[in-house]
């Protein structure tokens, strides 16, 4: 959540499946922005969220052999400040919590722990306004 900074949601899969490939299950239908890196780039997914009120904030991506234009830097300069927020989960989990690496223990316990550790890197990020 870009506004609160903690985790509403976690999808685990295999290391086969790429994370675009599980894009519906991560959103709740409640989002009014989406931010996101160049890998999550689709025009019909664009149209899906498009609407009044609604920000598409995926990185904008340079045409093959081609450079950026100017403007779509700017915004990409716009959305990886966003994005910067975003990404504070994952550095709880590997500063405070020491998580580095997956280990594989078989699907169901590594969600587990993924779960548990994002519980808790979201008390870790919300640790001042409970205590006021």
């Amino acid at each position: 959540d870009a506004d609160s900074g903690i985790v509403h949601s976690l999808e685990t899969t295999t290391a086969k499946v790429h994370d675009s490939q599980v894009w519906d299950e991560l959103l709740h239908g409640g989002e009014t922005s989406v931010w996101a890196d160049k890998g999550y780039v689709s025009a019909t997914r664009e149209t899906a969220f498009s609407g009044p009120g609604k920000f598409w904030g995926v990185m904008r991506k340079a045409p093959k052999g081609g450079a950026l234009h100017p403007v779509d830097e700017d915004i990409n300069r716009i959305i990886a400040m966003v994005r910067a927020r975003v990404e504070h989960p994952f550095r709880v989990l590997k500063r405070q919590f020491g998580y580095l690496k997956t280990r594989y223990r078989g699907l169901a316990k590594n969600r587990a722990q993924l779960f548990t550790l994002f519980a808790l890197g979201n008390l870790f990020l919300v640790r001042q306004r409970l205590l006021a």
